[in-house]
């Protein structure tokens, strides 16, 4: 078998991946039709085409491996395996063909570059994909800042900041179900862009992959939940600014996450005493819904805020600066988030309740409304790549190459 030459990446092709998988009822190969790459998506096929010739990179994450199935890289396959790097930078430290070799092979910044391009294409609907990759950081902060203005507004207009407002009262500034129907319609809208950008990317990447098993999916919850990844391969974790391995980038992703699922979960409570207990807030602080809101809001300080610390000292070389608006817009709702949360639940049987309640709610609704155009959709994307990567492990590799 002939090997592909790195050194030509004029012959990368600029087409979906041809499928010549033969049925039972015909022997006829099915093509897919050809879809022409973006210079990024090219990139990364050029790149691939190197690491493929070289290969010693192969144990160091789940992209590798998936890469020794394939000897030509389309735009689909480029989108997920894009989708399926981590971007721990380890095989960027690792490789003799990096900057400044004629090669210039940096896997991460390339795959970051065709990532922002699977934002914003898989975006529902695009225009808000694109708006936001572009004006990430200024968009969050002025949607958060104009809901929290209009929700203030109408507090005082219907007399909410009257000091004869029970304290903690949340209910008598906005009506249960006036929160339920506002919050409920934008979450719906977030889930349903979010659903129909993930099926279409599915829908394109999972061309001649079987269907999901039992154990695939297990395993790829597994590793998505757990950031497997990660670890660099080994369990030492990612390189940041060095050639020194670190755990920090999972440390801080683990807090962001599990803070998000915490508050998510106090919510879920309270609703649940809600509706089937007639119980409604405010709740004691030694309450469930309470404590999982007060450990879910810690959780969503210290992890953003890691993070941001990370991406202002990352190395440029590792990354794609477009990103940056995109990332910290995300973060920065994600800290307005918490700690407005955490200082209307100090604050609650004050005078200053009602405002810090409607610049609470602002917030939120900001963040659940740029969910799927923000840095949110990638663990989605991701995820779905993680299950293509768990279900094709279990298919039979033809070529025959590498140890996958």
């Amino acid at each position: 078998m002939q090997q592909s030459d790195p050194l030509a990446p004029e012959r990368t092709r600029t087409a979906l991946s041809v499928d010549t998988k033969k049925t039972s009822h015909s022997s006829a190969a099915r093509v897919i039709p050809i879809v022409q790459m973006s210079a990024s998506e090219a990139e990364v096929a050029r790149q691939m085409q190197i690491c493929n010739a070289c290969r010693y990179c192969e144990g160091f994450c789940a992209v590798f491996p998936a890469m020794t199935r394939r000897l030509e890289f389309g735009k689909a396959d480029v989108n997920y395996l894009a989708n399926l790097c981590h971007n721990c930078g380890a095989c960027y430290h690792a490789c003799q063909y990096a900057p400044p070799h004629e090669f210039g092979v940096n896997v991460p910044k390339a795959m970051a570059e065709v990532r922002l391009e699977t934002y914003t294409e898989y975006a529902f609907p695009a225009s808000f994909g694109a708006l936001y990759k572009r004006n990430g950081l200024t968009l969050s902060v002025a949607l958060a800042a104009g809901l929290a203005l209009f929700l203030l507004l109408g507090t005082v207009l219907h007399g909410g900041l009257s000091s004869d407002v029970a304290p903690a009262n949340f209910y008598a500034i906005f009506p249960h179900n006036l929160l339920a129907a506002m919050f409920g319609a934008v979450f719906l809208l977030a889930i349903l862009a979010l659903g129909l950008g993930v099926r279409r990317f599915w829908r394109d990447v999972s061309a001649g992959t079987a269907s999901a098993s039992a154990p695939a999916v297990a395993e790829a919850a597994r590793n998505a939940l757990t950031l497997k990844y990660l670890d660099g391969g080994h369990g030492d974790g990612c390189n940041e600014e060095s050639d020194a391995f670190t755990l920090v980038r999972r440390r801080f992703h683990h807090l962001t996450f599990y803070g998000f699922m915490l508050c998510f979960a106090a919510t879920a409570v309270a609703t649940f005493y809600h509706y089937a207990f007639g119980l409604e807030a405010p709740y004691p602080f030694l309450s469930v819904p309470v404590l999982l809101g007060t450990a879910g809001g810690i959780g969503l300080i210290a992890g953003p805020a890691g993070l941001l610390w990370l991406n202002l000292k990352r190395v440029p070389e590792r990354g794609d600066a477009r990103q940056r608006p995109m990332d910290r817009g995300f973060i920065a709702l994600l800290l307005l988030t918490s700690a407005s949360g955490l200082a209307l639940l100090g604050l609650r049987t004050t005078s200053a309740m009602p405002s810090l309640l409607a610049i609470h709610l602002g917030i939120v609704m900001a963040l659940f409304a740029t969910l799927p155009y923000g840095k949110f959709a990638h663990g989605i994307f991701r995820s779905a790549a993680l299950l293509k990567s768990s279900i094709e492990k279990r298919q039979r590799n033809t070529l025959s190459l590498g140890s996958d």
